[in-house]
C-alpha cells in the first residue's frame, strides 16, 4: 500500500489496512525466519534481550451494557488481550505468534503485493513467550504498560516491543479493539470482524473515543487482577502469580499511529496512567483540515514521547513538530515535558512487526513486484531492519524506566553513537 499524500489526509487512516511491504533488497536476521516447505516461511520475533523469561497469556474480556457506534445489534463488548509478563521457565511451549483469523487480512494483503497468499506460514509462526507461564512473581512485581494498536491493527504486531519489555520486567496488556480490529478470536469460537464503515473523520472520532472507553476497561479489569480476582469472563485458570506481578502503581501507555492519539486521549481522562509513547501517531483526528482531538489541544501533563518517522502530507515533510502542526500543538499545550525523536530513515509501519516480517518474506522469495517496490519506503524505509528493531526497543525501555521506575537514564539526555538514526527534536 503506498501513503496516501492528498491534501489532510490522516496518517492513522492511511496506514490502518497496510500491506505488508518491503524491498526486495533488504536481508533478514537468520534467527528470525526459517522456510517450513517450499514457499511458506516460519516467522518467530527477534529475540528478546532482558534478563526475564517472558510468557503470555491470552484473556477474554466482556463490559455489560457498552455496545458499539457502527453495530446496532452489539449490547455488551466483548474484548479480546494478551498479557505478556517476566515468567517461570518451566519448558511450556512457546505461545503461538497470532490466533489464527487475524492472519486473513494479512493473507490477502501477501496476494495484493503478487505473493502467493501462503507465503508466511502463520498457523506454525511461535513467538519467544511461553504459553500461560507461570509468573515471576518473586521478583516483581513490575510496572504495567498497556498497548494499543494502530487503526484495523491486530494486537499481534508489536509482539517484538512487547516481548522486549516483558524481559526487562514489565507486565505489557495488549488490546484487541473489536469491530475495528480485522478480525478478533474469541475463546467460544465466535470471531469479530471489522465494521469500520468508512475512512471519514466522524467515524475515526468514534473509533477513538471507543478504544478510549476500552483503554479504562483495561484499566479496571487490570486492578482486578492485581487484586486478585480473575477478570477472564470464561473463568478460564490463569498462570500462577499473575496478579501478585503486576504493580498498578506504576502503567504506562504507549500505541501505534492510532494508538498513539488513544494513548494521549486516554491519559487526559485517566490519571492512572503515569507516562505515555505515541509511535509515529499524528495527534489530531484531521491534521489537514485541523479536526483536532481534545489532548492536540490540552496536551499532557505527565511525561510523554513522540517516535516520529519518515516523510508525511502532500508535500512530504518529516514526520515531527517542526513539519506537523498536531506535534506542536501537542507540544505546546503540554504542562509536562515532551520527549521528541525523530528517524528520518524508518517509515510508519516501521513500529510494528512489518519491521522484522518482511525482511524475513524478502529473504526467501525475493519478491520484485512493481507494488512491492512501490510500497518500500511508504511501508517501513530504508533503515536497517535489526538496527531498527534495537533502537526502539532501546528508547522505548528507557522512556518507561525513567518515569515508572524512576532510574537515571541517561539515553533519553541527548544524541547517542550507539543509536545514530535517531534525531532529537528541538521542542517549539
Amino acid at each position: 500500500m503506498t501513503r496516501n499524500t492528498s491534501a489532510g489526509t490522516k496518517r492513522a487512516l492511511a496506514y490502518g489496512s497496510a500491506a505488508l511491504v518491503l524491498a526486495a533488497a533488504f536481508s533478514a536476521p537468520a534467527s528470525i525466519t526459517a522456510a517450513t516447505d517450499p514457499g511458506s516461511v516460519l516467522l518467530a520475533p527477534p529475540e528478546p534481550t532482558g534478563p526475564h523469561t517472558v510468557g503470555r497469556t491470552d484473556l477474554h474480556l466482556l463490559d455489560p451494557g457498552r455496545g458499539h457506534p457502527w453495530v446496532e445489534a452489539s449490547d455488551d463488548r466483548d474484548l479480546a488481550v494478551s498479557v505478556w509478563y517476566p515468567a517461570v521457565d518451566a519448558g511450556e511451549e512457546r505461545a503461538p505468534y497470532m490466533t489464527g483469523s487475524p492472519s486473513g487480512p494479512l493473507r490477502s494483503q501477501l496476494e495484493q503485493l503478487g505473493l502467493h497468499r501462503d507465503t508466511v506460514d502463520f498457523e506454525n509462526s511461535r513467538a519467544n513467550a511461553l504459553l500461560d507461564a507461570d509468573a515471576a512473581a518473586d521478583a516483581g512485581p513490575f510496572p504495567v504498560v498497556l498497548f494499543s494498536p494502530g487503526f484495523r491493527t491486530t494486537r499481534f504486531l508489536n509482539t517484538s516491543n512487547a516481548e522486549e519489555l516483558a524481559s526487562r520486567g514489565y507486565v505489557v496488556v495488549s488490546v484487541d479493539h473489536t469491530y475495528e480490529t480485522p478480525a478478533v478470536d474469541l475463546p467460544d469460537g465466535r470471531v469479530i470482524r471489522t465494521r469500520v464503515p468508512d475512512a471519514e473523520t466522524a467515524t475515526y472520532r468514534e473509533a477513538i473515543a471507543v478504544r478510549t472507553e476500552d483503554t479504562r476497561f483495561v484499566l479496571d479489569r487490570v486492578a482486578e487482577l492485581a487484586g486478585g480476582g480473575n477478570p477472564d469472563v470464561d473463568g478460564r485458570a490463569l498462570p500462577a502469580g499473575l496478579g501478585a506481578a503486576l504493580d498498578t502503581d506504576a502503567v504506562g501507555m504507549f500505541g501505534h499511529s492510532a494508538g498513539g492519539l488513544t494513548t494521549a486521549e486516554a491519559m487526559l481522562v485517566d490519571d492512572r496512567i503515569d507516562a505515555g509513547i505515541d509511535l509515529d501517531g499524528s495527534l489530531s483526528f484531521h491534521t489537514g483540515d485541523g479536526v483536532w482531538a481534545d489532548s492536540t489541544l490540552e496536551g499532557a501533563d505527565r511525561p510523554f514521547a513522540i517516535l516520529g518517522a519518515g516523510l508525511a502530507g502532500i508535500r512530504r515533510l518529516p514526520h515531527n513538530s517542526e513539519h506537523n502542526e498536531a506535534f506542536r500543538r501537542f507540544v505546546r499545550a503540554s504542562s509536562a515535558p515532551v520527549l521528541e525523536l525523530y528517524t528520518a530513515d524508518a517509515e510508519h509501519m516501521g513500529y510494528t512487526d512489518h519491521q522484522w516480517i518482511l525482511p524475513a518474506v524478502a529473504e526467501v522469495h525475493r519478491p520484485d513486484s512493481n507494488a512491492w517496490h512501490e510500497a518500500t519506503g511508504d511501508g517501513i524505509g530504508s533503515i536497517d531492519p535489526e538496527e531498527s528493531v534495537r533502537t526502539q526497543r532501546a528508547y522505548i525501555t528507557a522512556f518507561f524506566d525513567a518515569h515508572l521506575r524512576g532510574e537515571d537514564v541517561p539515553l533519553l539526555d541527548g544524541p547517542s553513537a550507539d543509536f545514530p538514526a535517531v534525531e532529537f527534536v528541538e521542542q517549539p
